[in-house]
Parts: structure tokens; C-alpha cells; sequence
């Protein structure tokens, strides 16, 4: 089979590129400016120009492949705005392109804590972090909307996303709730779990949390 990943010039998009060529699986790096990233093409990695947020873009980059993965983030926009427009690119675009299967990665500040409760709602979670978490809650309610043929899955970290942690290929899965502590997990087997729904899909159109 065959990947795409949107965002690949980030962190945990560098690692699930990473993953894909460490199993052999051919991957499409997808990012807004190629000439910022060349390091990523090389065996079995193709990169290529993309805007998540246009679908014409998103169909082109995504033809020929059998699932994707979206692991974005930009800092000189708007959160809101961002995560709803390009979900919405993901969405319709992998839809012209015949691409069935999404795993986004997620972000920890929109687990649970109790029942109907979600991290940033907390009396204590800091203002100027919320429209962030928020954004991704509107990447949820994209998807959440989307046509049934698109099968994905909320692939969420804990608190402590390792940045230089190795890799285990080890890790658990649970809820979209918060793991007591806030739990931890390093970039390499966070992208071992990404990798693992694209190839073996387990979960379905929902919302999951990943550990150590």
C-alpha cells in the first residue's frame, strides 16, 4: 500500500514518514512549501507542494494512495479557522481521490477529564492555549459531519509528547480520556501507532488516546 501524509514537514510528521519507510511503505510527503523540506525526499519518499485547506491540492497529492494521515499545525493563523478549513480540504479532497481511510493525529488538551468534559474546559487551563485546543475540537466536528465512505480515526497523545524519546514500538490504547498523570509517549511510537491504523485499521470513525 501506499500513504500520503499531510503535514510531514513537522515533528510527528518527520516520525510517521520515518515509520512508513522503516515497514517499507511507499509515502507521499505532503507539505506547503517543498523547498523548506527537501531533506524528507529520499528511497521510497516522494515530496510534493500541498495546501491541506484545497481540496483540488489535497485530491492531486492523495491520488494513487490507499490511506492518509494529517498531522498539522500552523502558528501564524488563526486555530479555529485553520483545523476547520483543512480538515474540510482533507475530507473532501481524499473523497475526489478515492482515498478511504484518514488517521489524524490529535492533540491531548481535547481528552476527557470526566464525562462531557474535556481538558480545556478545566477552571485552570491556560487562556491563551485554548483556541488551539479548540481548533482541533472543530477538526473533530468536520469529520464527525463527514460522508460515510471516509473511515477515520482521531489517533491522541497524553500531556507528554516526547519530543527525543526512542522508540519502543510499544504502546496502549484506550478512551479519549486524559491517562492519569497525563501520560506520556515519544514521537517515534506515536507514529508506530499512526502507522498501525493505516496498515491494520482497528478503530473506526472515532476518536481514540495513545500511551506508553
Amino acid at each position: 500500500m501506499a500513504v500520503v501524509v499531510f503535514g510531514a514537514g513537522g515533528r510527528v510528521g518527520r516520525a510517521v514518514v520515518a515509520e512508513a519507510v522503516r515497514r517499507g511503505v511507499p509515502v507521499t510527503a505532503a507539505v506547503r512549501a517543498p523547498e523548506r523540506h527537501a531533506d524528507l525526499a529520499g528511497p521510497g519518499v516522494t515530496l510534493v507542494a500541498c495546501d491541506a485547506a484545497d481540496p483540488d491540492a489535497v485530491a492531486a497529492a492523495a491520488a494513487g494512495h490507499e490511506a492518509a494521515v494529517g498531522s498539522l499545525y500552523r502558528a501564524d493563523v488563526p486555530s479555529t479557522g485553520f483545523y476547520r478549513s483543512t480538515t474540510a480540504g482533507l475530507v473532501a479532497g481524499l473523497g475526489r481521490a478515492g482515498v478511504g481511510r484518514l488517521v489524524s493525529v490529535g492533540v491531548a488538551t481535547t481528552l476527557a477529564t470526566a464525562p462531557g468534559v474535556l481538558v480545556h474546559d478545566g477552571p485552570d487551563f491556560p487562556a491563551e492555549y485554548r483556541a488551539f485546543s479548540l481548533g482541533h475540537s472543530a477538526a473533530l466536528d468536520v469529520l464527525a459531519a463527514a460522508p460515510q465512505a471516509l473511515d477515520w480515526v482521531v489517533v491522541t497523545p497524553p500531556m507528554d509528547l516526547g519530543h527525543d524519546g526512542v522508540r519502543t514500538g510499544r504502546y496502549r490504547v484506550g478512551a479519549p480520556v486524559l491517562p492519569e498523570g497525563g501520560g506520556h509517549i515519544s514521537h517515534a511510537d506515536l507514529a508506530v501507532a499512526v502507522l498501525d491504523e493505516v496498515t491494520a485499521p482497528a478503530h473506526h470513525r472515532e476518536q481514540i488516546g495513545v500511551r506508553a
